[in-house]
């Protein structure tokens, strides 16, 4: 389903990020645009690493996705050592001809959810909606995503990543006037992505955004 893929920074000298894509779909027809960044357990070069969670593990177990997936790999400690070229990828990526750029969506988990929050807060405009799940962020500069439709998740017992940064971020946003949504799995510790990315109503919810 997946093929292996290599992108090599322009701007940064020897750096790159391989990555996963799926995009099964003829390249005449723009099609939506789902970046899935991952958590700290898929780190190195293996891109196997990351086949077991998100939405790679639920188009792996049959979920029929009408989009095409992106799933960069962190080579680095966290991906904020390589955030910059991140940042160049999913630019480079999004405006390419088969991309409908009112459609690009962006999802992280753990540590990819922190990421995904600071690509919202530094990128605004680039997506139709996030999804960032037990994950956390610069709440006092949450303003800048009042407009954008955010689904949050975390689970309450989470030890690693206290649900507390979640309800922070989610608070901050709409207490600025967003309009944030927030679900926490009363029974899940650090792992809430497999009770979020099997929600059917995520994924309804998430295609019907369209950014203006």
């Amino acid at each position: 389903m997946f093929c292996e893929k290599k992108f090599v920074s322009k701007k940064h000298l020897d750096e790159y990020l391989n990555f996963l894509e799926y995009n099964p779909f003829d390249d005449k027809h723009k099609k939506p645009l789902l970046i899935y960044i991952h958590g700290a357990g898929s780190r190195g070069d293996a891109l196997s690493k990351m086949a077991n969670v998100g939405p790679i593990k639920e188009l792996n177990n049959g979920r029929d996705i009408d989009a095409i997936i992106i799933a960069p790999q962190c080579h680095r400690d966290t991906w904020f050592d390589l955030f910059s070229v991140l940042v160049e990828f999913i630019e480079d990526y999004k405006s390419r001809e088969n991309v409908d750029e009112s459609r690009v969506y962006i999802a992280g988990v753990s540590m990819g959810a922190y990421a995904t929050w600071q690509m919202c807060i530094s990128h605004p405009d680039w997506f139709a909606a996030a999804v960032p799940v037990c994950g956390g962020g610069m709440y006092w500069n949450a303003a800048r995503l009042k407009y954008l439709p955010i689904w949050a998740f975390h689970g309450a017992l989470d030890n690693v990543v206290f649900a507390e940064e979640s309800i922070k971020m989610v608070s901050a946003i709409n207490g600025n006037g967003g309009n944030a949504k927030l679900t926490i799995f009363s029974h899940d510790n650090h792992n809430s992505w497999d009770n979020a990315f099997s929600s059917d109503e995520l994924w309804k919810w998430l295609f019907e955004q369209k950014r203006s």
